[in-house]
């Protein structure tokens, strides 16, 4: 069927309905700061839920308010402490984000640096017998949290899937980063017990657990919020997006003390731009040595004189980190 044209007044017409929505959408930020009570004056408070435009932000009392963000003062995610102002019952306007602590990031599809979560002190990557665990995902992670200054560990789920012959060859293989100084946890939903190691280091934390598909991150996040039903409601209420509330990155807290970030963005990390000494810094392993090759520029493949591949015959770095340096600095550009 051919299309049919549109006339020139049409064309305007739309132009000016798109436009009147562009100055509502742009304005509701001023309005509802108009619509806060003169005397109300500005809090500090916690985002807990991003969604969209739409953020809700926790109160020092841990109510509850559904806000808007001003323009131009940046990107609020979960995790955030900001400055916000009410306006009517259970609404509020979000003025500025206070400084962060650290901030997890992850490129975009422009390749501009995309905010997740901030203020984390603790990233925990969860790997499992079953997917098979990506290694190179596993060393994006933790170079990440390097780069931030954030405590990573490892923690592997699912356990009761092995018999001991084979996590006693599971565990070995990841010993290389119990040798490095990464805390390592073996835990098993089905043996609740084996969980009691996480929940104390997750503690009074601000923490975020990150692995690919599969590795069982829902289900230990339920495990570790016995009442997440009832603040997932709380949430649903606050944003009115009901069943949909569970698809955004969401702040939760936990029963022993801190907050735990639950974000969907996390199964699909990758580095961003890095540039090769940031890069070697994340592979803690790598720095006694760095500085130490024969050349400045040394990229630690084939170039004699190389320090950190001396190393890697000495045993003191393993084979399996190295290669994934190699793809990370391809990957990054580095």
């Amino acid at each position: 069927m051919t299309r049919r044209r549109l006339s020139k007044r049409q064309i305007e017409r739309i132009r000016a309905i798109q436009e009147r929505r562009r100055e509502r959408l742009a304005n509701r930020p001023e309005q509802a700061l108009a619509d806060c009570e003169a005397e109300t004056p500005p809090e500090e408070g916690l985002v807990v839920v991003r969604h969209g435009a739409s953020l809700v932000v926790e109160d020092h009392a841990g109510e509850l308010h559904l806000c808007v963000a001003r323009q131009h003062i940046g990107h609020p995610v979960c995790g955030d402490r900001v400055v916000w102002q009410r306006g009517e019952p259970g609404r509020g306007l979000v003025s500025a984000i206070l400084e962060r602590q650290t901030v997890l990031s992850r490129p975009d599809y422009s390749g501009r640096d995309k905010p997740i979560a901030a203020n984390l002190t603790r990233l925990a990557v969860l790997i499992a017998p079953e997917p098979e665990p990506s290694g190179y995902l596993v060393d994006q992670y933790l170079v990440a949290a390097e780069g931030i200054g954030v405590e990573p560990m490892l923690v592997a789920t699912k356990m009761d899937l092995l018999d001991a012959p084979a996590r006693a060859a599971f565990e070995q293989r990841y010993a290389h980063y119990c040798a490095i100084g990464y805390r390592t946890l073996w835990i098993s939903l089905e043996q609740p017990e084996t969980l009691a190691p996480l929940v104390e280091a997750l503690r009074d934390q601000t923490s975020i657990l990150v692995g690919q598909s599969g590795v069982g991150k829902s289900s230990l996040v339920k495990a570790l919020l016995p009442d997440r039903a009832i603040q997932v409601g709380r949430l649903s209420a606050a944003t009115g997006l009901g069943r949909h509330t569970t698809s955004a990155a969401s702040c939760y807290r936990l029963p022993g003390g801190g907050v735990l970030i639950d974000s969907p963005g996390v199964r699909s990390f990758r580095l961003g731009a890095i540039g090769l000494a940031e890069l070697q810094w994340g592979f803690r392993e790598f720095r006694p040595h760095l500085g130490g090759c024969r050349f400045a520029n040394c990229r630690h493949d084939q170039e004699p004189g190389c320090a950190i591949r001396a190393a890697l015959e000495r045993g003191e770095i393993a084979a399996a980190r190295l290669a994934n340096f190699h793809h990370l600095a391809r990957g990054a550009g580095a």
